[in-house]
């Protein structure tokens, strides 16, 4: 019996257990530490595959080709050949790997090719949108007397109506808007008791299954981190605002970036789509907020630049309507904008209150207005009539993010003690999670469209199922944060809760969800 790789009698016999081939030890334990697999078949070999054979102590004859001359130039023929094979196929090897690294640099180069004219063409248009803004008059003479000049949503501060104490003047929220919010209340109120769970939305078993599906560096390297998410559903577009002081507009389906809306000075701390007409709203602490049209071929335009407030502008929150639009600040105060002129219709300030807004959102029926503040308190409003009808207190630090159930009987705020669920037909809290230490904040809640499920961002990402007031919000899925940060600033659900948008403290938008083959699968 031969050594299936010398062709000679071995002197350590040892055998396979997956194929049964006989080799010599040594020269077998070298070629699975060189290469893992049997010389033979190729199939993956281990030494525990390997089992000695024991035998007699014999005395090894010398080979019938090793015992005269022609045998021995036979043996030497039969090696050099298998070493010219050998030979040859390393030099096969070694020509593809050469095809292989010569594609890969000219793929590198013209990737630095096109990346080297896109910041070209964007450092220009930049310029030219700076020149063009600088060179903008202000249309003073279109100026009347309940309406401020506004160009480009820069309002002409010489010719503003000015209340006492040097306050700008607003029109105030007429009574055909108040008709038009309180329609829209009823016919939303009118549905929801119609509103049924979609069939399109992702089952329990597939949120304990979402793992990370991809992730993709929208902002700036030298000012990471994504403050703020929002979700075009209709579109499946996702929106970010960045410490790098931009928001960016990104396709989910196709996973390309589709603009990038430069123009704030500061970070941008609130995103919000508007579901009608293409348009898009950002606030920064840079005190504005900026309202930017988009157009068939993808750019956005600023159209307005609104400067209403005097502190950071910490939340933006679109009206049911889609006709108008709320902005919270840390000046104590907050905005009710017409969407279409860029209009401060009313700007409500409560003399009892010393508390900056660190968040805001409507109901869905649209009547009703929830804050945060840095106080710790939450603060419900009366959008007719701008009057503080109810307060929550109860939290630890900072109020923030707070999110209402599509079932319009929700309230979830987050805060540095982490989330309470409030229910708004008995104006009393419920339930709470303390999910996190107590230097960790919760920075994000969000209820999915449905209302069907609640998902909390801090140290990580929680999913709850929504239960009601008595029955348990079981976790039915935990995220890590993969960013390195230990910190997710943002979280929103995807249409029919397909997905989840994360962001965190690194310039990097996550997306979980389903592998293509199980949502295939579940398909």
């Amino acid at each position: 019996m031969n050594c299936t790789i010398s062709g000679e009698v071995p002197e350590e016999p040892v055998i396979s257990k997956k194929s049964g081939l006989l080799y010599e030890k040594r020269l077998i334990e070298r070629h699975i530490a060189d290469y893992g697999k049997c010389p033979v078949t190729g199939d993956p070999l281990t030494m525990d595959d390997i089992v000695p054979v024991k035998t007699g102590k014999i005395v090894k004859p010398r080979s019938l080709t090793a015992a005269s001359i022609p045998g021995m130039l036979g043996m030497f023929q039969n090696e050099w050949d298998a070493l010219m094979l050998s030979n040859f196929a390393l030099e096969q090897q070694l020509h593809t790997a050469r095809q292989e690294l010569s594609h890969a640099l000219y793929q590198h180069d013209a990737a630095c090719r096109v990346i080297a004219r896109l910041k070209k063409e964007r450092d220009e248009a930049r310029s030219l949108l700076a020149q063009a803004e600088r060179q903008a008059p202000l249309p003073a003479s279109e100026v009347t007397a309940n309406v401020s000049a506004l160009s480009n949503g820069k309002r002409a501060a010489e010719d503003e109506d000015m209340g006492p104490g040097a306050k700008r003047m607003h029109p105030g929220v007429s009574e055909s808007i108040i008709a038009e919010l309180t329609e829209c209340n009823a016919a939303l109120s009118q549905q929801r008791k119609k509103r049924q769970i979609p069939p399109t939305l992702a089952p329990i078993d597939s949120l304990e299954r979402y793992t990370q599906l991809s992730s993709h560096p929208l902002h700036k390297t030298n000012k990471p981190g994504i403050t703020a998410i929002d979700i075009s559903l209709s579109k499946d577009i996702v929106a970010t605002g960045g410490i790098d002081s931009s928001a960016v507009l990104f396709d989910q389906t196709s996973g390309e970036i589709l603009s990038t809306l430069s123009g704030h000075s500061k970070k941008v701390t609130s995103v919000k789509f508007v579901a009608l007409n293409n348009v898009f709203l950002s606030g920064s602490a840079d005190k504005t907020v900026r309202i930017w049209q988009g157009s068939e071929d993808g750019i956005y335009d600023c159209r307005h630049i609104l400067k209403d407030h005097t502190a950071e502008v910490q939340a933006v929150t679109v009206h049911a309507t889609n006709n108008y639009f709320v902005t919270a600040s840390l000046d104590t105060t907050w905005c009710f904008y017409d969407l279409s002129s860029g209009l401060c219709l009313t700007q409500v300030e409560d003399p009892s209150n010393s508390m900056g807004y660190t968040s805001a959102a409507f109901h869905p029926d649209g009547l009703i207005l929830g804050t945060g503040t840095t106080g710790a308190t939450v603060r419900i409003w009366d959008v007719k009539s701008r009057v503080n009808v109810a307060n929550f207190d109860g939290h630890t630090g900072a109020v923030t993010a707070i999110s209402f159930s599509e079932n319009g009987y929700f309230l979830a705020t987050a805060a540095q003690d982490g989330v309470k669920l409030w229910d708004l037909r008995k104006l009393k809290n419920f339930r709470s999670f303390e999910l996190y230490d107590q230097n960790t904040p919760t920075n994000s809640v969000d209820f999915d469209h449905s209302g069907s499920y609640l998902a909390i961002a801090g140290s990580d990402v929680r999913v709850y199922q929504v239960g009601s007031v008595k029955a348990e919000w079981n976790c039915i899925k935990t995220l890590p944060d993969l960013s390195g940060t230990g910190r997710a600033t943002c979280v929103k659900f995807g249409q029919d809760a397909r997905y989840l948008a994360v962001g965190s403290m690194d310039r990097n938008l996550r997306i979980f969800g389903l592998p293509e083959d199980d949502a295939s699968t579940e398909l």
